[in-house]
C-alpha cells in the first residue's frame, strides 16, 4: 500500500497544510498501531487563540491586525512554537504549524509539546516602531497564554531576535518581573544563547552527514543544491560547503544559481550583506529558474525556503539521491510515494530543522539556570542531540519498514503517546 492510496483512503487531500499534517499522522498511526483514542487526542489542538490588535500606524490612523496562537499539545512540557509575520498567516496554518512542532520536539527527545503564532500583516510594509507597537499589542492581548512555563514563543520567518526582546518586554511589565524565559531566540545580551542564529541550518547540515553515511557517500564527491538563501538556507549551504561539500546551486524569493563548479558560498553571503540581504544579481553562478533548482543534477537537495515547492509534478523530475527538508512541509503529501518510489531518501522536517528548537532549549534551560555556555559547547550539545534523532528515525523507519518521515512521525507518535497514557483521563 502506497502512501498515496493511504491518505485518499483517510479522505485527507492536499486542501490545507492541516491536511497534509493529519495524512502523514493517520499513515505512521496505521503502520504503528496507535490506539484510536490517542490518534483522536493528536488530531485536535488543545487550544486556538485569535485576536484582533488595533495598532496607532505613523500616519495617525488605527489598523486592526489580526493574531494567531495555536497550542497544540502540552502533555510533553510546555507548548514551543515560533511566531510568524506574513499576509499568508491563516488559521490552517498556524494549526498545522503547531502539530508539526508538537512532533518536531516529541523527535528531538524534548520536553516540550507544540504551538505556533502569527499575524497577518506584511513586516516589509511596517516601520520599525509600527512593528514594536504591533508585536507589543499582540503580547499584551496573549499575556495570559505565554509563559516560561505554559507557552514559549521563538521566531519564525518574518521576526527575529529584535521581535523576542519586545516581547519579553511587554510580558515583564504586564506580570511585573523578570521572565527572559518567556520566549527563545533573543538577542545573546538579552539570555540569547550563543549559536541559536545558526543551530537551524547546523541541524541541516548534522542530518545531511548523517544520512550520507548510511548511504556510504563521501561528503568530498557529493553536490547539492539548497533553495532559500535566508537563515536557514544560508547557514546550511555554508556549514555544507565547509564539510566538503559542493553547492552548485542557491537561490532565495529574487533569484536563482547554477555553477556546475560549485559556488562560492562565502562570496554569496558577502553579496547578501552588502546588498539587502537578496541574491539578485549575484554573479557567481548562471542565472536559473527557480523550480530548476530543484530538480537539478545533484545529489543532494535541500529545499529550505516554502512549504509545498515538491508537488508530485516536480517529484517525478528530481534527481536528487537525498532531500533534506530545511523548512517545514516542503512536500505536499501526494509527492512522497513518488520520491519513495524513486528511491529517493528524505529526512523530513520535523527531523532535519529541529536544530533550532533544540537551541532554543537549551536557551531556556540557560535562562532557568542563570548559567550559559560558549556556543562550542552549545554546538557539541547540538550535534550530540540531532545525531541521536537520527539514530532513533532511522531505526524505526528501518523496524516497520517505512520511509524516514513515518519513521520521524513513529518516534514522535511513542514518545507522546506514552504521555498521554501516563497522565490518564478525566
Amino acid at each position: 500500500m502506497t502512501t498515496k492510496t493511504t491518505t485518499t483512503e483517510a479522505g485527507h487531500h492536499q486542501n490545507s497544510m492541516f491536511d497534509a499534517v493529519l495524512a502523514r499522522l493517520d499513515f505512521a498511526a496505521k503502520i504503528y498501531g496507535l490506539s484510536d483514542d490517542v490518534a483522536n487526542v493528536l488530531r485536535s489542538p488543545q487550544k486556538q487563540v485569535k485576536v484582533y490588535l488595533p495598532v496607532l500606524m505613523d500616519n495617525g490612523k488605527m489598523q486592526v491586525f489580526e493574531g494567531f496562537r495555536t497550542i497544540h499539545s502540552t502533555v510533553l512540557g510546555p507548548s514551543k512554537g515560533g511566531i510568524r509575520y506574513g499576509m499568508d498567516v491563516c488559521d490552517d496554518e498556524v494549526k498545522a504549524l503547531s502539530a508539526w512542532m508538537t512532533f518536531k520536539c516529541a523527535v528531538a527527545n524534548l520536553p516540550y509539546g507544540g504551538a505556533k503564532g502569527g499575524i497577518k500583516c506584511d513586516p516589509r510594509a511596517l516601520s520599525v516602531s509600527e512593528l514594536e507597537r504591533l508585536t507589543k499589542a499582540y503580547t499584551t492581548a496573549l499575556a495570559d497564554v505565554f509563559g516560561p512555563n505554559k507557552d514559549i514563543p521563538a521566531p519564525d520567518m518574518g521576526t527575529s531576535g529584535r521581535e523576542m526582546a519586545w516581547i519579553v518586554d511587554a510580558y515583564n511589565k504586564v506580570h511585573n518581573g523578570n521572565f527572559p524565559g518567556v520566549v527563545t531566540g533573543k538577542p545573546v545580551g538579552l539570555g540569547g544563547s550563543q549559536g541559536r542564529d545558526a543551530a537551524t541550518g547546523r541541524g541541516v547540515m548534522v542530518a545531511t552527514l548523517a544520512a550520507l553515511k548510511k548511504m556510504n557517500l563521501d561528503f568530498k564527491k557529493v553536490t547539492a543544491a539548497v533553495q532559500g538563501f535566508g537563515n536557514v538556507g544560508l547557514n546550511a549551504a555554508r556549514l555544507l560547503s565547509e564539510q566538503g561539500i559542493k553547492i552548485c546551486a542557491i537561490g532565495d524569493h529574487t533569484a536563482t544559481f547554477w555553477n556546475e563548479k560549485g559556488i562560492d558560498i562565502q562570496a554569496a553571503i558577502r553579496y547578501t550583506k552588502e546588498n539587502g540581504g537578496i541574491l539578485k544579481g549575484f554573479t557567481g553562478g548562471v542565472e536559473i529558474k527557480n523550480t530548476d533548482l530543484l530538480t537539478s543534477n545533484v545529489d543532494v537537495l535541500v529545499p529550505a525556503a516554502l512549504q509545498n515547492v515538491i508537488t508530485e509534478e516536480v517529484a517525478v523530475k528530481i534527481k536528487a539521491k537525498l532531500i533534506i527538508e530545511g523548512a517545514n512541509g516542503p512536500t505536499v503529501a501526494e509527492a512522497d510515494h513518488i520520491l519513495q518510489e524513486k528511491g529517493i531518501i528524505v529526512v523530513p522536517d520535523i527531523l532535519a530543522n529541529s536544530g533550532g528548537v533544540t537551541v532554543s532549549y537549551f536557551e531556556w534551560v540557560q535562562n532557568n539556570y542563570g548559567h550559559y555556555w560558549t556556543e562550542d559547547e552549545v554546538n557539541a550539545k547540538h550535534d550530540i542531540s540531532m545525531n541521536e534523532a537520527f539514530e532513533h528515525v532511522w531505526n524505526n523507519g528501518q523496524k516497520y519498514k517505512t520511509t524516514m518521515r513515518i519513521g520521524a512521525y513513529i518516534t514522535a507518535l511513542k514518545k507522546v503517546e506514552l504521555g498521554i497514557k501516563a497522565r490518564g483521563n478525566f
